[in-house]
This record gives C-alpha cells, structure tokens and sequence, in this order.
C-alpha cells in the first residue's frame, strides 16, 4: 500500500491550493481527482473544437493575493485583468446602463435620474467598505458576524433590495447593483441575507482593487492549472481519474483512503475538497461521523438554483439597445437581463411556484472580445448565468426536455434585447443543477457547496478541522464560504501541518 504525508481528495482549485501548500512544506503529498481533468468548477474544456469554455466558473475576483504571491502563480501561468466595463443592462424600451467606463457612470445614470449620480458613489463606497470588512475576515477561522458593529451586521443580515435603495431609486440600476446579492442563491432580493452575499462578491482583491472582477487568460482552467503547477512543481503528485469510494479511519484518526477501483492508499493526514455532503455523508461509515457534524449536515442548505449556459456564436449578440455586431464597450461587460428588482423577485417567485422562473434572471458573459484565443476567429462564446431554475423543480425531476426547453426559453429572453442571438448560435452546452452535480461533484448543483447565507457564513459553516482527527475539509464548504478564493484550501493545508508536526 502506497503511503503519504497527505492525501487530498479532489483537484478543484481549493485541493490544488492546500495540495501546494502542503507540499511546498515537504510534505509527500497526492492528489486524487475523480475527473480526467483538474480544477474542479475552475475548468476551462474544449467542449467543441477549437473552442475553449469555462464550463462552470467564468470570473475572478476573490483568488487571494497572499495566495497568488505565495505560490507564484504568475510564474505557472496565471494572468489576469479587470473586466471594463462592469455591467450592460438593456431595457426593452430602447435605453441601457452601462456602467465601469470611468467619467460616463454619471452620464449613464444621469439619463436616468440625476439624484441616483451620487447615491451610485455611496452606495459603491458602501459596498466595498463591507466587502473589506469580509475580506478581512475571511483569514479569520472563528469570525462570525456577531463580532460585526452594529451597522455592519445589519446590512449583511437584511437583504440586497434594502442596501441598495439606501441609495439609489432608479428600477434599473437597483436591480443591476442587486444582482451580485442573488448569484447562486435560493433566495429573492428581498429575501434577508441577500445583503452578505452582495458583500461577499465584493470582497475581492485578486486584481489589487477592492471587489473588482476580471477575466483570467485561457478562461477559468487558467487558474487552476496555474495552481496545479505550483503544487506539482513543489513535488506533490497529482492523479486524475482516481475516485475515492471511502475515506478510512482508524481509532478515530484518518489513515487513508480507499479508491473506487479498490486500491487502498495510506497517509498521515486526510483532506477533502469534496462538498460535505459527499465527504460526510458518503466518504464515511455513519459511526465515524462526529456528531456535531452529523447534525449539521442535516440542516445544512444546498439547493442550487443555476443553471449555466455556454453558447457558440457566428457573430456577437446585436442589442436593439446598442446596435452594432462590431466589438463595443457593451460587449466586455457582464450583461444583465434584470429591467428591475421586483422583475428579479418575480423570478425567485415564480421558481418557487412553478418549478423554474418564467422570466428569468439572466448574467451573461462575453471573454473573447477581449481573449479571441478561446474561440475561432471571428467567433465569440457566450457564457450565461441564469436563475432560477431550482434543483428541485415544483413541477417535477429534470429531464433531457425540461433541460432543451430551459435554454430555449433563456435564449427567447434574450432575443428580446438582441433579436440575431438565435441565428448567431452554432452550439449550445445546457448545464442543469443535476448536471452541476454529476460533472462537479456540486451537490444539489448548490455552486457554494452549501448557501452563503446568514447561519452558513464565515465562520458558521464547516470548520477546516472536521473533529475526526486529521481529517480536514479543503472546499466551499468550509469557511469562510464559496467562490474560487482558495483560502479553505490554505486554511486547511495550515492545520494539517500543524498536526503533522506532532506526528
């Protein structure tokens, strides 16, 4: 039986994180990957030929500086840069926001309303002034937010509608800054809690300004491979294609795993970048399962609502709003179908009525106007977010029909702003919540590994060290939560070398 210091289940980019880290300490250290390819939900796969798609995650922001720096990932690879503009939401009327193209936000929103100028900068200041105080907090194990003022505390714990009409009044831009409180969340904007994770999504730094976004060259599997290099380069050995059917544990202690296949692997300390659901529930004989955790993962909240759309497109989307096929400002922006946020409420509602929303709630990317590498030329990939379409449909499980009708009606709603999207489209990649599951290991297709609301929050989800000793949680799971920010990942691999030291 092949024995290491560390074994790390999963390659996605948090268990390459904590595999790089361990190894760099010296440690023999493996990781073993379900998939033929590393990086988890950070994946860039060529889908279709000579296209190269971020499957799953699409954006940067939260990768951790320290992290970036420590590992050297620009040495492996690692390249990003801002997305500007920021956000591009079209009306059907004829008008459009666009926001992030410096000196024309007060233009753009003074169209609107004159008075929204100001509350626009108030509110931005408010929102990275929370989203730092989270950041801050994200290198802190036990933060919880209690330890908040009171202010503070109730801005995270209300919901995103109520932050943002502290400041602003117009229906569209309300609904384009509330959108970041809603990604990946069952949940409504004017659902409490909805104000931690607009905070959340500001509290990256990984471009060197507060809560700004970008784009990572070579799409999302950049990242990871960058990581995948740093660990390997350190001397950690890393294997695709190895499932971990269980994890083993001895007298109460982790000593190893064993695979799908039946080979049985040794090691001093465990580390699972698997969901919780998946690394408790069935890595584990029930009896080895403290129970604390056991109870908190009967309460534990993981129902994802997304579903991703990856479309190839023979031209860029022609917006009724700004026309043109040539590349505009418009096109590098994250584009929101989101006119208002009682638009944005109806859609959470409608999914909970009726299986999935009528008129969803739509984020759209575009990278290769900016990266034509990920596509041929004069080709363009279209990456699309779009809720709610629950994992647990009201009207019945996901189907092959249900799926083709989802991505009809998402692009139906988006022909609406740009009436050439259909004709432009020469593929299409519909990933459902169950399909999240099956390719990511997402349970319940929740891309957190668990809501990032209040109760599930920094330090109130999983802890890095699970009570089964020498056995660590690496993933999403683990606080201080979701997003490709790696820090559960250092998080875990810190405390693992700290027992190890003792071994």
């Amino acid at each position: 039986m092949a024995r290491y210091d560390a074994i790390v289940i999963g390659g996605g980019h948090n268990g390459l994180v904590a595999a790089a880290y361990l190894a760099r300490a010296g440690r023999r250290t493996v990781v073993l990957e379900r998939r033929p390819v590393l990086g988890g939900a950070a994946v860039s796969e060529a889908i279709w030929p000579g296209w190269t798609v971020s499957t799953a995650a699409y954006v940067c922001s939260l990768l951790h500086p320290e992290i970036i720096a420590e590992l050297d990932l620009a040495r492996h690879g690692y390249s990003a840069y801002p997305k500007s503009p920021a956000s591009f939401t079209p009306l059907l009327d004829g008008r459009s926001l666009l926001l992030g193209d410096g000196a024309n936000d007060a233009r753009e929103i003074g169209a609107f309303c004159a008075d929204d100028v100001q509350g626009y900068v108030r509110f931005e200041r408010e929102a990275m002034r929370l989203g730092a105080v989270l950041a801050d907090a994200f290198d802190a194990p036990t933060a919880q937010l209690t330890d908040f003022d009171d202010a503070t505390r109730g801005a995270l714990e209300g919901s995103a509608a109520e932050l943002v009409e502290r400041f602003v009044q117009t229906p569209v831009l309300g609904a384009t800054l509330v959108t970041d409180g809603l990604i990946g969340t069952y949940a409504g904007p004017r659902d409490a809690g909805t104000g931690y994770v607009l905070a959340h999504h500001y509290a990256g730094r990984a471009l060197g300004t507060q809560g700004l976004w970008g784009y990572v060259r070579g799409g999302m599997g950049a990242v990871s491979n960058a990581i995948a290099g740093a660990a390997a380069a350190a001397g950690a050995e890393l294997r695709t294609g190895s499932e971990v059917a269980r994890i083993v544990v001895r007298d109460g202690r982790a000593a190893g795993v064993v695979l799908a296949d039946g080979t049985q692997l040794g090691a001093d300390a465990v580390l699972s970048n698997a969901h919780p659901a998946l690394t408790f529930g069935a890595m584990l004989e029930p009896g080895d399962v403290p129970p604390a955790i056991a109870r908190r993962l009967r309460t534990w909240r993981s129902e994802g609502v997304s579903l991703k759309l990856n479309l190839a497109l023979g031209e860029l989307p022609n917006f009724s709003a700004r026309p043109g096929t040539a590349v505009q400002a418009h096109h590098r922006a994250t584009i929101h179908v989101a006119p208002s946020i009682d638009y944005l409420q109806t859609a959470h509602d409608d999914a909970r009525r009726g299986g999935v929303s009528r008129e969803p709630m739509l984020e759209c990317f575009m990278q290769t106007p900016t990266d034509p590498s990920l596509a041929p030329p004069g080709k363009h990939l279209l990456s699309i977010f779009a809720q709610y379409y629950p994992y647990a449909r009201a009207d019945g499980a996901w189907d092959d029909q249900k799926r083709e009708a989802a991505a009809d009606s998402i692009v139906a709603t988006l022909a609406r702003y740009a009436p050439n999207l259909p004709g432009a489209i020469e593929a299409r990649q519909i990933l459902a919540p169950p399909d999240l599951e099956a390719r990511f290991g997402l349970c319940g297709g929740q891309i957190f590994h668990g809501e990032l609301l209040p109760g599930q929050v920094l330090g109130e989800r999983f802890p890095a060290a699970t009570g089964i000793e020498h056995l660590y949680l690496c993933g999403s799971g683990a606080s201080p939560g979701g997003c490709v920010s790696g820090i559960p990942g250092r998080r875990a691999a810190r405390a693992a070398l700290h027992a190890l030291v003792e071994v």
